[in-house]
């Protein structure tokens, strides 16, 4: 017996972001079912801009999908798909990521996950919907030595931009959820890869240059620990959640943050030792010490999770790199 509801087909659900990883496959999950997705995305330069093309020329096969190319930062955009489509439940995955970039283009950060979340809060406001859930980050902890990382744990100490402003969307997220009783769900992702994924990542541009005999970059002399979290198990939790708004806590805000992880981090060089064998290739490696930005460890206590969906991500590392690989290797060839 499942513990949460089941999607209704006749909603409408905003996506943004969909020209994105996550918002790539929860889309297209979603269209397989019927259900009418709004796409939204600017589509911009920050990695391969034709990576982004073929998922949607993937997504624009499905009758149900429509697809929005405009900026979350324009407000008057941000409101005309609210006045066209008015979406049931809006999933906001659009954001400017990576930790490293934050350090050298602040602006492009406050512009996209800061403005373009408070437009979608404000339309949110003025277009009342069933849900809000949001894209957070595992790295809003910041480099706190407690594992596994908890909901309860003080996320005072970001330590990168980048982390600022996803810490900002959850105090954003809950002000706007107490003052306008908007249902908002969080959810912090921890390092998510698969097919399709975003060549910024680390997992990305090791395949790549292990294909092509480069040396690949290790920091902190590989001696970091991540909570690989394969993009089946982010999309399975998020689709548990649609229909599923949190209750009211004691000050009537229906606001709630999840970890959505593996809950198992895998050393990275062991991580990597897999990478090698599935691409059937050994690395040139470069040692290097730890990034300004970067954090040690990520680890998810997903105990939430569990109790309020039954649901905990559970693909292997072995098996989400194969089925990373292949893709890439037919994508690539």
């Amino acid at each position: 017996m499942s513990k949460y509801n089941a999607l209704n087909p006749d909603k409408t659900v905003l996506v943004t972001g969909a020209a994105g990883f996550i918002g790539f496959h929860l889309s297209k999950k979603l269209a397989e079912q019927g259900v009418r997705v709004i796409g939204y995305d600017n589509c911009n330069a920050y990695y391969d801009v034709s990576l982004k093309e073929s998922r949607l020329k993937i997504l624009n096969d499905f009758p149900k999908f429509t697809f929005i190319r405009d900026d979350l930062a324009n407000k008057s955009a941000v409101y005309d798909v609210f006045e066209e489509y008015h979406p049931d439940i809006v999933v906001n995955l659009a954001a400017q990521a990576g930790v490293r970039y934050s350090i050298e283009n602040p602006d492009a950060y406050i512009e996209s996950n800061v403005v373009g979340f408070l437009n979608i809060l404000e339309a949110c406001r003025h277009y009342p919907v069933e849900h809000l859930i949001y894209a957070s980050s595992s790295s809003v902890y910041g480099n706190q030595h407690k594992i596994p990382f908890s909901t309860t744990d003080s996320v005072d100490h970001p330590v990168s931009l980048y982390a600022a402003t996803k810490k900002s969307n959850e105090l954003m997220a809950f002000t706007y959820s107490h003052l306008y009783k908007i249902p908002t769900t969080g959810l912090r992702f921890f390092t998510v890869y698969g097919p399709y994924g975003r060549p910024d990542m680390a997992y990305f541009s090791f395949t790549k240059k292990i294909m092509n005999g480069d040396a690949i970059q290790i920091f902190n002399n590989g001696d970091m620990y991540r909570d690989f979290t394969y993009v089946d198990d982010i999309v399975q939790a998020v689709e548990n959640m649609l229909c599923n708004a949190p209750q009211p806590d004691e000050s009537g805000a229906r606001a709630k943050v999840y970890n959505i992880g593996n809950n198992q981090p895998e050393k990275l060089m062991d991580f990597i030792k897999t990478l090698e064998k599935t691409i059937g290739k050994t690395a040139v490696k470069e040692y290097l010490p730890m990034q300004p930005g970067d954090v040690y460890q990520t680890y998810a206590d997903v105990s939430d999770l569990m109790n309020d969906f039954d649901f905990k991500p559970n693909t292997s590392i072995k098996t989400g790199l194969e089925r990373f690989a292949q893709w890439y290797m037919e994508y690539y060839r």
